[in-house]
């Protein structure tokens, strides 16, 4: 699989809105998990790279993806050293996310390329991480740093600044309307689209339908916003 160039994959973000993130040990679920989002219409995915081995698990899934779902770009989440960041990049991630702003992960990503996506919860750490070159900056956790009107607060001073708000988005049309209305460049979500139900029950295709469902909000908001 080849890499997506960060810029490929920031205009990627932007157009699908929403990046579904996940991590199982067992890599067919994942397999069933990122094959439902895809055929519900999103072509991005962040692997949660949490639990024993989560590279080995990458690993399949990307040679997989390569073979079976065209176009799919994949990459790691919860990476918080260059160590892991090296790894995952030489795995073949078309993209880096950390809950954290972690300057070495800066340098080596933007040496090979690659889209990095720091964590940050303040101003300064956002500016920062925007000199660092970060196109997109994820705000983690959202909701705890005052959800839709802290990206709002952020964005009236600094209007540029592309931010990705990330744990607690929910898949309604009030919350993602919410979001983007106060200006966010896409969205992070995990559990409350990929929901435990789903992964006891194998719902793959309600999960599929879910997914079609958010890209159809979203289009909504976004042809009303213009």
């Amino acid at each position: 699989m080849m890499q997506n160039s960060r810029i490929d994959t920031a205009l990627l973000m932007r157009e699908s809105a929403v990046v579904p993130l996940y991590y199982n040990a067992d890599v067919e679920v994942c397999k069933n998990v990122i094959r439902a989002c895809y055929q519900g219409g999103i072509s991005i995915f962040e692997f949660t790279n949490r639990g024993d081995f989560a590279h080995e698990v990458f690993g399949e899934l990307i040679k997989w993806a390569d073979k079976e779902l065209p176009g799919l770009v994949l990459g790691v989440g919860s990476v918080v050293d260059a160590g892991t960041c090296s790894q995952y990049i030489q795995m073949g991630a078309s993209f880096i996310v950390s809950p954290l702003l972690n300057e070495e992960m800066a340098r080596v990503c933007n040496r090979r390329k690659v889209l990095w996506m720091p964590g940050c919860a303040t101003a300064s750490e956002i500016s920062r991480a925007d000199e660092l070159g970060a196109e997109v900056v994820k705000i983690y956790p959202a909701p705890m740093l005052g959800g839709p009107a802290f990206i709002k607060s952020v964005k009236g001073p600094c209007p540029w600044m592309q931010l990705m708000p990330s744990g607690g988005v929910a898949p309604t049309e009030e919350n993602l309307e919410s979001w983007f209305d106060a200006g966010a460049f896409c969205v992070g979500m995990g559990s409350k689209l990929i929901t435990k139900e789903i992964i006891r029950d194998k719902d793959w295709s309600g999960l599929e339908s879910k997914v079609s469902e958010v890209v159809t909000i979203v289009q909504k908001i976004r042809k009303i916003s213009k």
